[in-house]
């Protein structure tokens, strides 16, 4: 079952997941990433010891650095909301990390949804679902991948709770990403937005992994979405290295800019409590071709 974080208020400092970077150092010993060889940090905050060894190890940079708020967002940070809203009353976290055993085997990827909830609407139940969860019974069926989403649960006004993928600054949403070789962000936009026609059902593939974006695009299309890989959308690219869907163990991820029109389609009540148990064969034809388009990457990819 997923796990709802407690309402206590996150400190601002970073938070490392020493176990992914303990694999990050594997895979670099094993001479299948790329890593700098020299290691700088610029800290704003203290750090645990065990953090910072880790770090060292893998030969990678530790950056936090402050942010203001993008162009039409009111916080600059999930921390920076955290300080001012109250969990429960304004927004909610749900998050799975699975155990990982030699008999499970790895998680490879991390299912996102940094504006579910009321902010961009259908992004959450499709979350659950590409994750392997049924939206409405929370019933796991077939391979399992980690989720962290992110809720506006207001009655109105929850466009006020959007923070930028870029400022995506939530402990647990980045530690889950630094400990997967892959992340997929879930976003919702408007048709003209993504530079579709107007009253478009299109979903546009963004994200630093290029490999990643052509699987998603395939995929899609052969399911008869309109599909496009978006990596020079002067916007909605997802090749910002800050981005949380590239926060990853290969510094690279993917997102989906998926339109007004096409999410509409996914539910016959598209409402807050309607959603999950209203989903109709698109959402099920969309969730199908994108979880297809993720076992196709995790194929190539090798687990150390």
């Amino acid at each position: 079952m997923p796990v709802s974080l407690d309402r206590t208020r996150l400190p601002p400092r970073p938070l490392y997941d020493v176990a992914g970077l303990r694999n990050l150092a594997y895979a670099a010993r094993a001479g299948s990433l790329a890593l700098t060889t020299r290691l700088r940090f610029r800290l704003m905050w203290t750090t645990s010891r065990r953090a910072l060894l880790g770090a060292a190890a893998a030969s990678i940079p530790v950056v936090y650095l402050a942010s203001t708020a993008t162009a039409g967002d009111l916080y600059s940070s999930n921390t920076d909301l955290y300080r001012d809203l109250s969990e429960g009353v304004d927004f909610e976290r749900r998050l799975h990390r699975h155990e990982v055993t030699s008999r499970t085997g790895a998680k490879r990827t991390t299912i996102l949804a940094p504006h579910g909830g009321g902010i961009e609407l259908g992004t959450s139940e499709l979350c659950l679902a590409i994750a392997g969860y049924h939206p409405a019974t929370l019933a796991a069926a077939g391979q399992l991948h980690d989720y962290w989403m992110f809720e506006g649960v207001r009655p109105t006004n929850n466009d006020e709770l959007h923070v930028t993928s870029a400022h995506c600054d939530d402990h647990m949403a980045r530690s889950l990403c630094s400990g997967s070789l892959n992340a997929l962000g879930l976003h919702g936009c408007t048709a003209s937005a993504a530079g579709f026609p107007s009253g478009a059902a299109g979903v546009l593939v963004g994200g630093r992994n290029a490999t990643f974006r052509q699987k998603l695009v395939s995929r899609l299309s052969t399911a008869g979405f309109t599909a496009r890989d978006g990596v020079n959308h002067p916007t909605l690219s997802g090749t910002d290295p800050a981005n949380i869907c590239n926060r990853t163990l290969t510094a690279s991820g993917a997102q989906l800019e998926i339109t007004t029109p096409l999410r509409s389609a996914m539910f016959t009540n598209n409402t807050a409590s309607g959603r999950k148990t209203s989903t109709t064969s698109t959402f099920w034809t969309f969730v199908n071709a994108v979880r297809a388009a993720i076992a196709d990457v995790e194929a190539s990819q090798q687990v150390l």
